[in-house]
């Protein structure tokens, strides 16, 4: 649970960049790579990372404008949403809260629980996917960014 807005806002710079070079070994011919057939694709999951903080965000109170249309069929698209999504986070944050508000509790999906650990939720969320994004990378023979550390491939 984040206790500082500062502290958040260090955390979701971290992940952010880290999951922007995931989405950036994204080819446009691998989206609909998949661990097996009928589970999520390299593309879908792309698209859930840039669209679900808009739910986390109205969760604690704040809105950030959610990706107009369907998830795209070009990595690009998903890169430059997941860019300007994750600068509308970083902006609502520091625009509208407190380190009082962010331990103030809130109505959640998981009960009611402080702002801070609703903004944990979503950095957790994001950090789940993106290591399944990962695995699916590397399954469709595509670059494996070291993102919490080295990788196979030497960065």
């Amino acid at each position: 649970m984040y206790r500082t807005v500062r502290d958040f806002l260090n955390d979701w710079s971290r992940a952010a960049q880290g999951t922007l070079k995931v989405l950036e070994s994204l080819r446009d011919e691998k989206l609909d790579q998949a661990i097996v057939e009928g589970h999520n694709t390299l593309g879908w999951l792309g698209w859930h990372l840039v669209t679900t903080p808009v739910f986390f965000m109205k969760q604690i109170g704040l809105a950030i404008d959610p990706p107009g249309g369907d998830k795209p069929n070009q990595a690009s698209e998903i890169v430059s949403a997941y860019s300007k999504m994750a600068e509308d986070v970083k902006r609502e944050v520091e625009q509208h809260l407190t380190d009082e508000k962010i331990i103030e509790v809130v109505d959640s999906f998981a009960g009611r629980i402080p702002r801070g650990a609703v903004l944990r939720f979503m950095l957790d969320h994001q950090t789940h996917h993106r290591g399944q994004m990962t695995v699916l990378l590397r399954q469709a023979g595509l670059h494996v960014p070291g993102v919490l550390g080295p990788t196979r491939e030497g960065n």
